[in-house]
């Protein structure tokens, strides 16, 4: 087993360093196999797919223009992912409609989800319906674990303004869940 782990890498380490020298069939092989999971996490953040769709090129856009500057520390796919959150973060500052409220809350204490996909289909139907700041925050924090600091950091907010935002958009989902017809942990 372990032969073909190592070997996968090796594999992979030739193909970014094939697609850091301009190699178009290594940067498409690379753009293929990243480009479904990179496209759902700009979803996260962008409910227009077409938008979404056209973040995640820029963002690859970028990932390959970098990839000379890639050294080989960490996961590639965390590399490329970090690279479309901030390609995201960017498109939805050039929109004037994202609104952070400073009010200061405290955050509740939530019951978990199971792994049921249609319970994790309908919460992410819901998590989109969310007011832009509220996603934007609740994705960052819940699903791509980044810190409030962080979050602050990308977003040019307080860390006050990145926890209002989360327990507003986490209080705002609780009510939608309590309305829906989405089981709660351990019912049915």
């Amino acid at each position: 087993m372990k032969v073909k782990i190592i070997s996968l890498l090796q594999h992979e380490k030739a193909l970014i360093r094939k697609a850091a020298q301009g190699h178009r069939e290594s940067q498409k092989e690379i753009y293929e196999r990243y480009s479904p999971g990179m496209l759902a996490l700009t979803r996260r953040y962008i409910k227009d797919v077409h938008f979404a769709e056209d973040v995640m090129i820029d963002g690859f856009v970028k990932v390959f223009r970098a990839l000379p500057e890639f050294r080989f520390q960490g996961s590639f796919e965390g590399w490329i992912r970090r690279t479309m959150v901030r390609e995201a973060i960017d498109f939805l500052r050039k929109r004037p409609f994202v609104v952070y409220d400073e009010t200061k809350m405290e955050a509740p204490v939530t019951e978990p989800f199971t792994s049921d996909p249609y319970q994790l289909e309908a919460l992410e139907k819901l998590v989109e319906a969310l007011p832009e700041g509220y996603r934007l925050v609740f994705t960052l924090y819940a699903i791509e674990g980044y810190k409030h600091a962080e979050i602050a950091s990308l977003l040019d907010i307080s860390e006050s303004t990145s926890k209002t935002q989360l327990y507003k958009a986490r209080r705002q989902l609780q009510q939608q869940i309590k309305e829906s017809s989405i089981p709660r942990y351990g019912t049915r």
